[in-house]
């Protein structure tokens, strides 16, 4: 059986929760017979990269899906690029804050996601999902683990669909943050469900 990689991250900047990890918790073991796979991260640069490749060797998951917080998007972005650049305003985790560094000295400015991201926007409206596509995942850890996915998949030149989604926070996440949007978790995670399917008709995941 194939599987799929959804990977969250744990909560940073203050926060008690990360949307992300809470939306890929709540995810089936199987969707329309592919293998889910999960696991969180960690928000430290570096660690991050190194803990997600080592799940990576490991299930040699055909798909992986990066899913990280955004608060203030109002709805569930696709990323399009990950750059080579780490670049931070707040401290990670473990109070690294790198200035213009290079993720990786031996690749190329961005990577293109490889997974079928338009699919995906147009089904998760479908489906009633406010969705859209990005064009920039920041140079935080979300822009780390989505250049380091795409990194390890083109240098071992693995068949290997990788990208990165933001969604915005959970409801309980605004309550002293009147002006910011949210989403239900439900609606969080049948988008993540959605995105699992979309890759089964459109890369032929079996």
């Amino acid at each position: 059986m194939k599987k799929i990689l959804f990977t969250g991250f744990e909560p940073f900047g203050g926060e008690n929760i990360n949307p992300s990890w809470e939306a890929v918790a709540a995810l089936p073991a199987e969707i329309d017979g592919i293998q889910i796979v999960t696991a969180k991260i960690p928000v430290v640069f570096g660690k991050s990269a190194a803990v997600l490749l080592e799940i990576l060797q490991r299930e040699l998951p055909c798909a992986v899906i990066c899913v990280g917080q955004a608060g203030g998007r109002v709805a569930i972005t696709i990323e399009r690029v990950a750059i080579n650049c780490d670049d931070a305003s707040i401290d990670d985790n473990e109070g690294n804050r790198p200035i213009d560094e290079m993720i990786a000295r031996d690749g190329p400015d961005a990577y293109f996601a490889t997974l079928p991201i338009k699919a995906m926007v147009d089904n998760l409206r479908q489906n009633g999902i406010p969705a859209a596509v990005s064009n920039s995942a920041g140079t935080y850890v979300c822009n780390h683990v989505m250049y380091a996915a795409l990194h390890y998949a083109a240098t071992r030149k693995l068949p290997l669909a990788a990208g990165f989604v933001h969604i915005p926070y959970l409801p309980s996440q605004v309550v002293d943050k009147a002006a910011s949007p949210s989403m239900s978790l439900e609606m969080l995670t049948a988008g993540l469900v959605t995105m699992a399917k979309t890759l089964k008709t459109e890369r032929g995941v079996k």
